[in-house]
């Protein structure tokens, strides 16, 4: 046998070995739109008690419909697949486990993108960037050390749970799954503050009795950005997921959704100081200016 022989022989086995990785690869997740497509409808994992992300309305004694930001985006989504969205209302400690479980196909639910959690599930790239920052009293909190050591309500299960303990290591940190119910604790003053992403604040804010007696903090403690979550393993659909977000972000429809849920007029006015792409897990640190 000639080196020549020997070498195309090589590499028509190596060629052979590639061929079959890929196929391998592609049936571990081939099949995951084809399926969803196949029943016609598509699970999301949302939140349904988080002013304006998601929460259900109240149109009159007997209805109410879901409505929000976070509802908007799932429903770009499911349009990009033409498929009938399904709504599963999830809380921050239930989410991944309900999406791990197949309980839900996407998880769009106000939540951060972490490194330990993307040992579990895969992202897409953040569709919205929060600052953690501190709801209180008007005039009781001027730096960060001044809620030390003070009685404090976030979501259980977030990541405002696990910077506040960091951040503040004196506190009494309270994880409860309704911010309405902290909302009231901070009203009858029973707890000091409740801690969260701005937007999510904002929104508990606009929905508080005595409005004027409470403010949000100046400083933050972190930047969050917000992903969509998947299963491992499924490309096509992160992929399509991603293709939908960059096309709403080159046609405007994500300042759209932005304005209308976070405008100058809204009920939450925030600044648009993000944009939709690729995240910076690495960005979150301290700022208690």
């Amino acid at each position: 046998m000639t080196k020549l022989s020997y070498f195309i022989i090589k590499f028509i086995i190596f060629f052979a070995f590639i061929c079959q990785f890929i196929s391998y690869n592609q049936l571990s997740y081939a099949d995951i739109i084809p399926e969803i497509k196949k029943k016609n409808e598509i699970i999301f994992g949302i939140k349904d008690n988080v002013i304006p992300f998601g929460y259900l309305k109240k149109i009159d004694k007997k209805t109410r419909i879901l409505e929000g930001y976070d509802i908007d985006f799932a429903n770009e989504i499911a349009n990009r697949l033409n498929v009938k969205p399904v709504f599963k209302a999830v809380t921050s400690s239930t989410r991944i486990p309900l999406l791990i479980k197949k309980e839900v196909d996407i998880l769009i639910c106000t939540m951060t993108i972490t490194s330990k959690r993307k040992e579990e599930i895969d992202f897409s790239h953040q569709y919205f960037v929060s600052k953690q920052k501190f709801l209180v009293h008007k005039g009781t909190v001027n730096e960060l050390k001044d809620l030390d050591g003070k009685i404090i309500i976030t979501s259980k299960g977030s990541t405002a749970e696990t910077n506040t303990k960091k951040y503040l290591p004196k506190a009494t940190i309270l994880g409860l799954e309704d911010y309405s119910q902290a909302a009231h604790a901070l009203y009858l003053e029973k707890i000091f503050a409740i801690t969260t992403d701005e937007s999510v604040l904002a929104g508990i804010l606009s929905n508080m009795k005595s409005k004027s007696d409470f403010q949000i903090t100046n400083f933050d403690i972190s930047s969050e950005p917000y992903g969509i979550g998947v299963r491992k393993n499924s490309d096509d659909l992160l992929k399509l997921i991603n293709d939908t977000l960059e096309d709403m972000e080159k046609s405007g429809r994500a300042k759209e959704i932005f304005n209308k849920w976070f405008g100058p007029d809204s009920l939450v006015p925030l600044t648009r100081d993000f944009k939709i792409e690729p995240a910076n897990i690495d960005s979150g640190t301290k700022n208690s200016k």
